[in-house]
């Protein structure tokens, strides 16, 4: 049967390997984001795929995102939260001075919870009476830096705040049975998310933390989503699973 996924950040990276796992099953693929150039060139690799620029951070985003689905689509049968960042793709405003602690910890910390954690409630809390009962999936993108830090912390507080907004919404949702549950992966390769790339010598650190010598890729974070979207997985329910190569255990 033909599932109607929703992912977030589907541009790129994670979200665009994740569109593609679904796909290749012959699911509708709905991809969301702010940059609409990038979401159509996305679209365009992704069979079927219905791109839908919205800016996640914001209420008005949100909503528009569901009222086009509400348009297209009955329900939504999976809804992958993968739109984020550590910020230092945005740019910063005119006359910030980061020479002022306080303010300079005033962009990192709501800029942070803007990009990862509002962008993930807000369409939750949007599409959240369009989840399919039974059998909605809800997954959100943590990360490693959830239990590590990220050095500012920022970053990893913004992902923290998903998990008990997870364990939240499993308690609330399991009765109508659809299940809520988390990845966390730890160095990803062939993202944005570290803008141009990393100097060689903190990838081979990186890549020395893992059991298995090898950074991960996206499509290892997908197959993780898709397998947690699928019947097989029915019973798991608010739980963080780690894709990290063992990373998280240290060496």
């Amino acid at each position: 049967m033909t599932r109607t996924v929703v992912i977030s950040g589907g541009g790129s990276g994670i979200g665009l390997a994740t569109a593609r796992c679904f796909a290749a099953e012959g699911d509708q693929v709905v991809l969301a984001g702010r940059r609409g150039e990038v979401l159509e060139q996305a679209a365009a690799q992704v069979p079927g795929a219905l791109a839908v620029p919205a800016d996640l951070a914001t209420a008005e985003g949100a909503r528009r995102l569901a009222r086009t689905v509400a348009e297209e689509f009955s329900a939504v049968d999976v809804l992958v939260h993968s739109a984020g960042g550590n910020g230092r793709l945005e740019s910063e405003p005119e006359g910030l001075d980061r020479e002022d602690p306080v303010a300079s910890a005033e962009h990192d910390w709501t800029l942070n919870f803007r990009l990862n954690t509002l962008t993930a409630v807000l369409l939750t809390e949007a599409l959240r009476e369009r989840l399919a009962s039974p059998g909605g999936r809800v997954l959100f993108l943590s990360s490693i830096a959830a239990y590590r830090g990220s050095g500012s912390g920022a970053y990893a507080a913004s992902k923290a705040a998903l998990h008990p907004y997870a364990f939240d919404l499993a308690r609330t949702l399991g009765p109508r049975g659809v299940t809520v549950n988390v990845v966390a992966p730890g160095y990803v390769e062939s993202t944005e998310f570290f803008g141009e790339g990393l100097p060689r010598e903190r990838h081979e650190r990186l890549v020395d933390e893992t059991f298995n010598g090898r950074p991960g890729t996206p499509g290892d974070v997908a197959e993780t989503l898709h397998w947690l979207a699928s019947h097989s997985a029915g019973h798991i329910t608010g739980q963080v699973i780690q894709v990290n190569g063992g990373a998280y255990l240290g060496r």
